[in-house]
């Protein structure tokens, strides 16, 4: 996976990222397993960058991420 450097800070992210908004919001058939599922397989690829924000289920997006790494 191709890398980029993000900002000054020397941070760095995978160039390919994960949309996570149609994991908890905006989209009827929500499916948990799925997403949870779908964000492994996509770090097991290499992909660094998982693209969310708080409006995605007032905070539901965040909470299925951060979820996903527990399991």
């Amino acid at each position: 996976m191709e890398i980029r450097k993000l900002g000054t800070q020397g941070l760095e992210v995978s160039a390919l990222g994960l949309g996570c908004m149609r994991m908890s919001e905006f989209y009827s058939g929500r499916n948990e397993q799925e997403a949870i599922a779908t964000i492994h397989r996509a770090l097991e690829l290499g992909v660094t960058l998982l693209d969310t924000a708080d409006m995605y289920g007032m905070g539901d997006n965040e909470e299925l991420v951060g979820d996903s790494s527990r399991r």
